[in-house]
This record gives C-alpha cells, structure tokens and sequence, in this order.
C-alpha cells in the first residue's frame, strides 16, 4: 500500500500522537471527544489506501497491542489488514506485540469504528505504552515496520 495515513490523538505528551507526527507528514490528531474524532474521521480524504491508528494504554510498557475489531451498538467491524503478518514484522523489528479481538469501550474503540467504516476495513488499531515507556529507540523501530511497508490486506488467521 503506497499512501498510509497516520493517525493519533491529539496532546502534548500523547505517544499516539507523537508517534503519528513523528512517522509521516501524512498524519492526523484527532480531537479527544466523540463529537470531535468523528468530524476529524468525516474530514479524511479518500486518498488513503491504508489508514494506521494509535492510541495509548496505560497497561502497557514495552509491547504493543493490536486490535483486530472495534464494536458499537453490539455490531463489530474487523480490519481487513493481514494482522499476524504485522505482529510479525513488529515482533521480528524488536517491538513485542500481541493481537486482541477484545474491542476497548471508549475513545480509541470509537474511532476505530469509524475509520474500519469508512475505509471498508483497510485499517488497523495498535495501542502503544504511555510516553514515559517510550524513548527514540521505540519510535524508530516502529517507524522501519510501518513506514513504507506493505500492510497486505487479507484475513487474519
């Protein structure tokens, strides 16, 4: 996939939002309200063929967690995006990650919704640890996996 939209939510110490900034110019920060990420979601051209969200869990320290669904209303949306080939990449590029088909019930679940919805499920969720886990080390590893890889679409196994 040639053109990846980056996505984090807004914050000076947000990692996800850092870490959006710091791996493409093509990123958005979204706005921490529901009102909001869903008019930031409507505002995405259609340009993108992969959007790759970020949002922070404080649980985590030193691996990521990837999330395969997001559910509203008791419907679920999965992403489409061959995610055991990404654990794998990221795993093997030194970040630790796991795969959750568990959705989160708040902001990040939300805008995942929203963004599976609107780009046929060409997008994938990874929660990342708070700032105070992440150094330069971290944001470069992710950056040689994510940036200009080729996240296949496919299901996930």
């Amino acid at each position: 996939m040639k053109n990846v939209l980056f996505v984090g939510f807004k914050g000076k110490n947000n990692t996800s939002g850092i870490l959006a900034e710091q791996l493409s110019p093509q990123h958005l920060l979204l706005t921490n309200s529901f009102a909001g990420l869903r008019r930031d979601i409507a505002s995405i051209r259609d340009e993108y063929d992969c959007v790759v969200m970020f949002g922070v869990d404080k649980t985590l320290t030193s691996s990521v967690r990837i999330e395969k669904v997001a559910s509203l209303n008791g419907m679920e949306r999965a992403s489409v995006i061959n995610l055991q080939r990404l654990r794998e990449a990221l795993t093997d590029g030194g970040v630790p990650a796991e795969i959750s088909d568990a959705p989160t019930a708040y902001l990040c679940n939300e805008a995942y919704w929203h963004v599976l919805d609107r780009f046929s499920g060409k997008a994938v969720f990874i929660h990342v640890p708070t700032r105070k886990h992440v150094d330069d080390g971290f944001i470069e590893k992710m950056r040689s996996v994510l940036v200009g890889s080729t996240l296949s679409e496919g299901t996930t196994a």
